[in-house]
């Protein structure tokens, strides 16, 4: 192969010199050389790593992309299966529970649980706030989900005993409706023995003393006779439990017919009127309570009587007057 050798002009000779490389030339050369491909390689590469993906990133874009529609499809079936669990929960309160009588379930309830969760983990990503309101929403509708297929079992059962639980509810007067009258209704009146207003818990059903005095619904008697210190008040008592929450008490009674113990029916005769304990005259004196507490009995005599008739009772109890005990 031929060696090409460098001449270099000189001005002082007017001739041409060959040109003598040295060894640090050549190094120097060889250097820059390398140098400049060093650096050439390296601005190449960054063009590269910032205009054109890897395959490994188009891989990892690819499915960003694909989890990014997912993200967006889920979100929409959440807020349609929010849209669906809401309308089961109206037909819940409004309308099976509503008929079964029993009673809606609040918000409150339907969310317990749920509202302080603490979602710590999900924070320092990029998409930390759609993680959360996802999570969050998922977590919610799962509790809101799991407390309505609770509902559900609890409205069957109580569907499955409808007419048990009517049988037992009290839903007549405990007089039959031509032999007395209401004398005063549930709420504060004028006591006519202690003077002085106080809470009248019940309803006064004024009769002729020997007044036949029936159980309002199925139950089992709890009192018979005249009760502990706390109903000494109503003389001759009968308390009936009949289960599903609800007691029936028939106070200032003259008799008694069943014992203590003794399962009755609705209709069954517990005794007859008359004017024991703190009663200023022969009358019965009748509660319902619901879950321990004190309800208006003329709400639950509705299953004997006409719509005008019970109008009358209604108004003839909300009247402002003097009860009898």
């Amino acid at each position: 192969m031929k060696k090409h050798h460098t001449y270099k002009f000189n001005p002082h000779t007017l001739s041409y010199e060959k040109v003598k490389t040295t060894f640090v030339d050549r190094l120097k050369k060889i250097s820059f050389s390398v140098a400049f491909g060093i650096v050439l390689g390296v601005v190449m590469l960054v063009i590269g790593l910032h205009v054109f993906d890897s395959p490994k990133e188009r891989k990892l874009k690819r499915e960003l992309a694909m989890m990014e529609r997912q993200m967006s499809n889920m979100k929409n079936v959440i807020k349609r299966n929010e849209a669906v669990l809401a309308d089961l929960e109206n037909r819940d309160n409004s309308i099976y529970r509503t008929l079964l009588e029993a009673e809606p379930i609040s918000e409150e309830e339907r969310l317990a649980g749920m509202l302080n969760q603490d979602y710590g983990d999900l924070d320092g990503y990029d998409c930390s706030a759609l993680l959360k309101q996802t999570t969050k929403r998922l977590d919610d509708f799962t509790k809101r989900l799991y407390v309505q297929s609770k509902s559900f079992d609890e409205v069957f059962k109580m569907a499955s005993t409808k007419k048990e639980r009517q049988e037992h509810i009290p839903a007549i007067m405990p007089l039959e409706k031509n032999s007395c009258s209401v004398i005063s209704g549930f709420g504060t009146r004028y006591h006519p023995i202690l003077h002085y207003r106080r809470m009248h818990t019940g309803v006064d059903l004024s009769a002729k003393k020997g007044t036949p005095i029936y159980a309002t619904g199925d139950g089992v008697v709890e009192v018979a006779g005249r009760g502990d210190a706390t109903l000494s008040g109503y003389g001759i008592t009968v308390v009936i439990n009949h289960g599903y929450g609800y007691k029936t008490l028939y106070g200032h009674m003259n008799d008694v017919k069943v014992r203590h113990g003794q399962k009755v029916k609705r209709g069954e005769l517990l005794g007859h009127v008359g004017s024991t304990g703190l009663a200023s005259g022969p009358h019965c004196h009748y509660e319902v309570w619901l879950n321990g507490k004190r309800v208006n009995p003329v709400y639950y005599f509705y299953n004997d009587l006409t719509p005008h008739e019970y109008e009358q009772v209604i108004e003839a109890a909300n009247q402002e007057n003097q009860c009898l005990s």
